[in-house]
């Protein structure tokens, strides 16, 4: 996939046609071991059918389903994978300090045309061997996912990388929605919106509501692509991936969208009265 000594592409632009971050050019498996990794996507599915689980009553679940783990081991795996409950606790979404927290800017807003409002998130992938983080650009109006990213750490990196490509790709949206986490809170992530002129948005603490399309579409790639797979390598990962966001960008009906698909919506074929 990606060719150290290619004579016309550098390895910067080879990572972006593959959807992986420079970061993660030279991806090692995370070093977990198999019964934690085991853990890991059991919390990860349990986590999309139930929220609201914190570290406590997910040990417990986990428990009732005949595996010996105690609250601690499952509150450092929920860290580890970014994974926060409706309840305000630790999380991927835990931002830095010092770092500045922006007002949500969505509330009561009618988001009714493309490129007026877009969010971003990140999720923990589970391969055979280790896991991944992904992020994604979407667009709130069409559901579009404009671009996104593989990456092997949670730093802001990657999803600068993926804000980069969606701005050079599409043009500026007049508001990106993000949660407060570390990476959006980021002077990196902050300083790229800052300098293109467009508004900050920010979710309520502990409120992934606030940011629901992508937590939609988090569910419906891991039900319908990463769980029925076993990824072997960053590689196979990517692969998969992309297949499936081609997909849902451009064959998947969305039942929101009146059954048509984001691309339609995006490209304009369809018009939709959507609110926020």
């Amino acid at each position: 996939m990606i060719e150290f000594k290619h004579p016309v592409l550098r390895l910067v632009r080879q990572c972006e046609l593959v959807g992986i971050s420079r970061s993660s050019l030279y991806y090692q498996p995370r070093g977990e071991d198999p019964f934690n990794l085991t853990l890991m996507r059991l919390i990860d599915e349990q986590h999309l059918r139930t929220p609201w689980y914190g570290s406590r009553q997910m040990a417990r679940h986990l428990r009732q389903a005949g595996y010996c783990v105690g609250r601690k081991r499952v509150r450092r795996l929920m860290r580890l994978m970014g994974l926060v409950s409706l309840a305000p606790s630790p999380n991927t979404s835990r931002k830095a300090p010092g770092h500045p927290v922006y007002p949500y800017l969505l509330r009561d807003l009618t988001i009714d045309r493309s490129n007026q409002v877009w969010c971003s998130d990140v999720t923990y992938i589970p391969m055979a061997h280790g896991f991944l983080y992904l992020t994604a650009i979407m667009d709130w109006h069409s559901r579009t996912v404009l671009s996104w990213r593989l990456s092997n750490t949670q730093d802001a990196s990657f999803c600068v990388e993926a804000l980069e490509e969606a701005i050079e790709r599409f043009g500026c949206p007049e508001i990106v929605n993000t949660d407060q986490g570390s990476q959006y809170t980021s002077a990196a992530w902050t300083g790229v919106l800052k300098a293109h002129g467009i508004r900050i948005s920010m979710d309520g603490k502990g409120n992934w509501m606030d940011n629901v399309f992508i937590e939609r579409l988090w569910r419906s790639l891991k039900y319908e692509c990463v769980y029925l797979n076993a990824f072997d390598n960053l590689r196979d990962a990517a692969d998969q991936i992309g297949n499936w966001m081609t997909y849902y960008n451009r064959e998947r009906p969305h039942s929101s969208l009146e059954g048509f698909t984001p691309h339609q919506v995006y490209q304009g074929i369809a018009a939709l009265p959507l609110a926020a």
